[in-house]
């Protein structure tokens, strides 16, 4: 028997069907080997289309074109079939008057899911429909699962997260979001690449994380009996090779962060990072701009971008506020003045319902007012500059206010997308920088960074005057995809025990 709808079996039906997959396996092994590995196509299924999109019936009656194509069985009705390879999908069509009893035997015995190698030639069907005939059929591979119910695809997104290997076969906007995501990191490789920047590989374990404020992950390094850390970001690493003399570095690297999961993170996660000698802040700005206009007009066709129920316009130029700008206009009843005033700002933090730790200057008040009552609203492209000199360990200092940094994060659709500076070079700023990190970390701050003795060393060798940027792939794949959460846009996201 063909289980042409087994999804919609309960469990125990779902290991019966199993079960005589499993018999129709041991059967097939005693004739011959049921997993063979010389067939071979000579085409894909989406080249056939292209190539016979606009042949009629008649002109393919007359050339009879031989092919030879292979794929899923996903559909089954009667003398027709429907497989699936990795570019689309196909009809076959078999007549069983064309096959000798080991043909018929072995199309007899197909399961949705068993995948197949077929030699035909290509005609149209009287509805018009492009289609192999079949005359030659192959068994490559049988699938002991069965498919899920095709009128109602893979739903449970748990399911679909833990299984993507199913989810991939049943759901095609699935397949089209990792083809995008494919396309998308591409057109980035190539922006950098044409703007010569050389892209590099940094260390993943460091005996020392840096880069970024975050808990890292431990590990354990057995042979050298020492202590590591995966990495939460290449950045001092990529700093050193521009002190080394590459003027223009990047990489497409994964990071670890030892932090909780929501729809906009995962522990581990895709960063563009990258560093270009004599440059500032503003021009990576500009760049990143570029950049993401260029990723909407090539790999999705228009600037204008649907996430959820928000239109998104990469065609317009991105605004640009100062932290205090955007908390004055985004917070009601707030004066400018009122945010330099380190007791107003201490009152307003509460009434926002943050922290206000007796410890905090003013920057870091103003950074908690700005992530609870601004960040979620800067809907559209947004540069947000001038970031508090005591949250910005990394950053340059501004050359008019000691309190600020050259420094700028871009948020779209509420959500931070990217991270950009004028480098600190000073060797020395930086030292004491690392010290107040070192001191907040012994206060019981997890995610405030090590001193880096060897970084120091690197800048005492003098870096030129740089600019930095991170941008996270996931959230920009997220906003390209129209996806909800970061799980959509990775092929295996974390996920928490199943138990029982």
């Amino acid at each position: 028997m063909t289980d042409n709808n087994p999804g919609a079996e309960p469990a125990h039906d779902e290991n019966k069907l199993i079960a005589q997959r499993r018999e129709k396996l041991h059967a097939l092994r005693a004739q011959s080997n049921p997993f063979p590995n010389d067939f071979r196509r000579d085409g894909v299924v989406a080249v056939l289309h292209e190539k016979f999109a606009d042949a009629t019936k008649e002109e393919l009656d007359a050339a009879l074109h031989p092919t030879k194509v292979a794929g899923r069985v996903i559909r089954m009705r009667g003398p027709f079939m429907v497989i699936q390879d990795g570019s689309g999908q196909i009809q076959l069509y078999l007549n069983h008057k064309e096959y000798n009893e080991a043909q018929t035997a072995v199309h007899k015995g197909l399961d949705l899911g068993d995948i197949v190698g077929v030699s035909g030639h290509v005609f149209r069907t009287g509805k018009g429909e492009l289609t192999v005939w079949a005359h030659e059929l192959r068994l490559l591979t049988k699938a002991l699962r069965p498919l899920p119910d095709k009128y109602h695809g893979l739903q449970d997104l748990e399911v679909r997260y833990r299984q993507r290997y199913v989810d991939l076969i049943v759901n095609e906007e699935t397949r089209k979001t990792f083809i995008l995501r494919s396309k998308i990191i591409d057109c980035i490789r190539r922006f950098m690449n044409t703007r010569d920047f050389m892209e590099v590989e940094t260390p993943m374990m460091q005996l020392i994380p840096g880069g970024a404020v975050a808990r890292p992950f431990v590990t354990h390094h057995n042979a050298l009996d020492q202590e590591m850390f995966l990495r939460i970001a290449p950045e001092l690493f990529l700093k050193r090779l521009v002190v080394g003399g590459f003027e223009k570095v990047y990489e497409i690297n994964r990071n670890f962060r030892n932090e909780g999961l929501s729809t906009r993170h995962n522990p581990e996660f895709t960063m563009l990072e990258f560093y270009q000698a004599y440059a500032d802040y503003r021009e990576l700005m500009d760049m990143t701009e570029q950049m993401l206009r260029g990723i909407a007009e090539e790999v999705i066709g228009t600037t204008q971008i649907l996430y959820q129920d928000l239109m998104i316009d990469f065609g317009s130029p991105f605004k640009r506020l100062t932290i205090v700008e955007a908390i004055a206009q985004f917070v009601p009843d707030v004066t400018v003045e009122q945010l330099s005033d380190i007791e107003a700002l201490r009152l307003l933090a509460r009434k926002c319902g943050g922290e206000a730790n007796e410890s905090w200057g003013i920057g870091r008040l103003q950074m908690e007012i700005f992530e609870l009552k601004v960040e979620h609203l800067l809907l559209q492209p947004t540069f947000v500059t001038e970031y508090p000199t005591e949250v910005s360990p990394l950053a340059r200092r501004n050359d008019h206010n000691p309190l600020i940094t050259d420094r700028f994060e871009l948020f779209i659709g509420g959500r931070e997308i990217a991270n950009g500076f004028s480098e600190l070079n000073d060797a020395e700023d930086q030292a004491e920088r690392f010290h107040a990190q070192v001191a907040a970390k012994d206060a019981g701050d997890h995610e405030a960074m090590h001193f880096d003795a060897d970084y120091i060393t690197a800048l005492e060798y003098g870096m030129p005057p740089t600019a930095g940027e991170g941008i996270g792939i996931d959230r920009l794949v997220m906003l390209y995809t129209n996806s909800p959460s970061i799980r959509d846009v990775l092929l295996f996201p974390h996920m928490r025990p199943q138990h029982g």
